[in-house]
């Protein structure tokens, strides 16, 4: 089995799903335009890095790399931490959960990081 397919495939349907209770299922619950764009941010950066995870799961067919498989683990990270935070902030307004996302926003600049140290001593 390939994890990282598999996670950023899930990622990338819970995005969907998560997205689409976005548009339709909150302003039902008439949150203001601020906290929509947040909750938007969430779900376009757990899109964008549930194909980053692919991308890791594609090229890890190829060869075998802590680099690559540490940068999917950090990006799986980033999308609990950063888009999860948001998600539960917009949901609550518990600031507590805002306090979280740069802790996932990290995870995500680590997880790049090492995908441009992989691709810089590729051969």
């Amino acid at each position: 089995m390939n994890k990282f397919l598999l996670l950023g495939s899930v990622f990338a349907l819970l995005a969907v799903i998560i997205g689409a209770f976005g548009a339709h299922g909150l302003e039902r619950i008439m949150i203001d335009e601020k906290m929509l764009a947040r909750f938007n941010t969430g779900v376009e950066y757990q899109f964008y890095h549930a194909f980053g995870i692919l991308v890791v799961a594609i090229l890890l067919k190829e060869t075998k790399s802590r680099l690559l498989s540490g940068a999917g683990i950090a990006f799986s990270l980033g999308i609990v931490l950063f888009s999860g935070s948001l998600y539960s902030y917009v949901l609550t307004a518990n600031k507590m959960f805002a306090m979280i996302t740069p802790t996932g926003g990290l995870a995500f600049i680590v997880g790049w990081v090492l995908v441009v140290i992989y691709a810089v001593k590729d051969k």
